[in-house]
């Protein structure tokens, strides 16, 4: 079975191009939209393996489009801006996205990230079945968590961390530890980024019923998974 292609939504043609070389010789198709308001109709569309999303697009911001597109699927997403201060970065990061790139970035880093993303999801497909932790039921095969059997929809980065934490309840797992788990390319990455997942990943939690946040922060360590056993 082929791999779905990578939506690239990028309004600098030869940018987008650029892309498009590099990916099909590491054997990853690609699809090209150039307009932000043709995003999310080409993901319904196209069902992506991974979405390269510019920030700044003509028509809609990159930033509205993954927010939207949180709101029905959790394919990876990594952003690409040249708004380099940390506000924006983490920014995109708590409206669900994956990873991001500042440009000028180079084009085999992109397709590192990209090949990254698609390793952590074929992991995910691959892994056990639902295992009940707790409240918590784990669907690693389709992504997907529920509480008392709420359906909590998560993204791939919250995923993996919450898994991570919950595999060992009690254990403390420093901020670097956590980062292992979103970014396996080798680059340096500020720990803020894990807050900011960790941030997210509580509200959701909270909102489920009951409102119970088994996430323990231990501070200037990290965090620690410490959901009450039934």
């Amino acid at each position: 079975m082929s791999l779905p292609p990578i939506l690239i939504v990028e309004d600098e043609p030869k940018l987008a191009a650029l892309l498009v070389d590099y990916l099909r010789a590491a054997g990853l198709p690609s699809v090209v939209v150039h307009d932000g308001l043709q995003a999310v109709p080409a993901v319904h569309l196209h069902r992506p393996a991974l979405v390269l999303l510019d920030l700044m697009l003509p028509g809609r911001d990159g930033t509205s489009i993954c927010q939207e597109l949180r709101t029905f699927t959790q394919v990876p997403i990594i952003m690409m801006t040249a708004r380099v201060d940390e506000v924006d970065r983490l920014l995109g990061l708590a409206l669900g996205a994956d990873d991001y790139l500042c440009k000028p970035y180079s084009p085999r880093e992109l397709v590192a990230r990209v090949q990254a993303q698609l390793r952590r999801a074929s992991w995910a497909a691959t892994a056990a079945p639902p295992a009940p932790i707790g409240g918590l039921v784990i669907d690693e095969e389709a992504l997907r968590v529920s509480v008392s059997g709420a359906p909590i929809e998560l993204t791939p980065a919250e995923f993996r961390l919450l898994r991570t934490l919950s595999t060992q309840p009690g254990r403390v797992f420093s901020r670097d530890q956590l980062l292992d788990q979103l970014h396996d390319d080798g680059r340096a990455v500020t720990d803020r980024a894990v807050d900011s997942h960790i941030r997210n990943l509580r509200r959701k939690l909270q909102a489920a019923p009951g409102g119970i946040d088994p996430i323990r922060s231990v501070y200037g360590v990290g965090y620690a998974y410490e959901w009450p056993v039934a």
